[in-house]
């Protein structure tokens, strides 16, 4: 089959390979799916740069953890019925050496979830990572019905897909985001006000949330938690919560006091390590909402499988407007 791999970390352009190699075959509960678009994640691209300080778990890595496709063999434990469904599929390199930047990926039977007819592969393969990262941070202190729910980075892949999910259960959305051109994104994703925060001061950015919610936010999801943390203690209400899954400071400080006196819970979300129970259940949320009129990503023109190295440094340098897909 035709891959695309490292075997060790640095610049996409230094380490990336395209060529052939062998086919995998499914294990007795795992399935293997002919790719027709793998997502690229920041993850992805961190791990590949090693941000993370992990080095190389295996000696090659096939990239990225996203993709769809059909599936075209299983394992003898798998059902035979599930052979030629239309499918997405998450974790595929997580804790497994070998990714969807490839014709053909072998997966755990439940991680590759059913993809309704009128769903792309295209969009298919950018559900996973942030989908259920972003099903966790909306759940992950209970329910949001009636709630006010702001998304910090509501223009990004976990932003879009959190005030879509957020919304679809119930919650009031705010999301915050960069530019005015993030504005539609955001409201397209799910948003009932987005607003332009980039420029302003922190007691600005209060002044404006508390004019949309002057009790107080009561859950937040956050994708900067070095620089936002000062900023979220002062909007959430009594017994409010934050789900954070990324931060620009490895060792950020925290306002402890007003957190406690405020009794904020606070919890951190890394999308690898989730229960398999919370994983699935985000996948079928996401189904939902995508047959219930969640529009999903945009997505850029589809770069071909040997132009991966193109498609992280797109990733890297945010050069791209949409989800970056590279196509087998």
């Amino acid at each position: 089959m035709r891959a695309a791999w490292y075997e060790r970390q640095g610049a996409a352009a230094d380490v990336l390979v395209f060529g052939e190699m062998a086919a995998p075959a499914p294990g007795p509960d795992e399935v293997r799916i002919r790719v027709y678009a793998s997502g690229v994640n920041p993850g992805d691209v961190k791990k590949r740069q090693d941000q993370f300080g992990a080095g190389m778990p295996f000696p090659r890595i096939i990239p990225h953890s996203d993709g769809a496709g059909v599936i075209d063999s299983v394992g003898g434990r798998v059902a035979s019925s599930r052979v030629g469904e239309r499918v997405w599929c998450f974790g595929a390199q997580s804790y497994r050496p070998f990714g969807t930047a490839a014709e053909y990926v072998v997966v755990p039977s439940e991680q590759a979830i059913p993809l309704n007819d009128t769903v792309s592969y295209e969009q298919g393969s950018c559900l996973g990572i942030p989908g259920i990262t972003a099903h966790r941070a909306i759940n992950v202190a209970g329910s949001v019905q009636g709630r006010t729910v702001l998304v910090q980075g509501g223009a990004g892949a976990v932003g879009q897909c959190a005030s879509g999910l957020a919304r679809h259960a119930g919650a009031r959305v705010i999301a915050t985001v960069r530019s005015d051109r993030d504005v539609a994104i955001a409201q397209r994703a799910g948003a009932h006000h987005a607003l332009v925060t980039a420029g302003l001061s922190a007691d600005e950015i209060v002044e404006m949330v508390r004019s949309l919610a002057p009790n107080g936010i009561d859950h937040i999801v956050e994708v900067a938690f070095h620089a936002n943390i000062e900023t979220d203690e002062r909007l959430l209400e009594q017994g409010g919560s934050i789900a954070t899954y990324a931060t620009g400071d490895p060792t950020p400080t925290i306002p402890f006091w007003p957190l406690v006196f405020k009794n904020i819970c606070l919890h951190f979300l890394g999308s690898d390590d989730f229960p398999i129970a919370a994983k699935t259940a985000a996948a079928f949320a996401l189904n939902d909402a995508l047959d219930g009129g969640w529009p999903g990503f945009e997505i850029s023109k589809p770069l071909p499988l040997e132009s991966v190295a193109k498609a992280h440094e797109a990733v890297e340098a945010g050069s791209v407007a949409g989800r970056v897909i590279v196509s087998p």
